[in-house]
């Protein structure tokens, strides 16, 4: 996947995910049941806390050194989502929408640096072990938004069904 297409899937999932949520007030934020005993509120701090280290990582990997931070919390991803949940349980939601949008911004900044061949080529990053980064841009961004917007959107949709009837 060049770097235009990743774009354009940051474009269409983010929009996607707004587009959900945009109707609800913000006490549906704060109802648990979106994923487990997860809220939205969670779910978002969630997702912006991975980008927020893809962000890092991109970083490092323009410097050219190892991305270790990500790399480490993507071997123990349930380790890293229950430390990241901790701290930031009760983040007000305009901080949480403040990160959700600067973050995308700060990606797309980051990933406006790296060429399609750095973001295609499996053999350009040592420490990479064969996988393309493109990959981990994915995995930790759109394709990350894409595995939680069913719930998201399920949500959304029993709340808005609810106060409506």
């Amino acid at each position: 996947m060049n770097r235009e297409d990743i774009f354009e899937q940051l474009d269409l999932t983010r929009e996607r995910l707004l587009v959900s949520v945009e109707s609800l007030p913000d006490e549906a934020f704060l109802q648990p049941g979106v994923m487990d005993s997860w809220t939205l509120a969670d779910i978002l701090t969630h997702l912006t806390a991975w980008e927020s280290e893809l962000v890092t990582a991109l970083q490092r990997i323009k410097q050219g050194k190892k991305p270790v931070r990500i790399l480490a919390a993507l071997a123990d991803v349930d380790g890293y989502n229950l430390l990241r949940f901790e701290e930031n349980k009760d983040r007000d939601l305009g901080r949480i929408f403040g990160d959700l949008r600067a973050l995308r911004l700060q990606l797309e900044e980051r990933l406006a640096e790296f060429t399609d061949q750095d973001l295609t080529d499996p053999a350009r990053f040592d420490w990479s072990e064969g996988h393309q980064l493109w990959r981990l841009v994915e995995g930790n961004s759109f394709g990350h938004e894409l595995q939680h917007l069913p719930q998201i959107e399920d949500f959304s949709d029993r709340w808005l069904s609810k106060s409506s009837a």
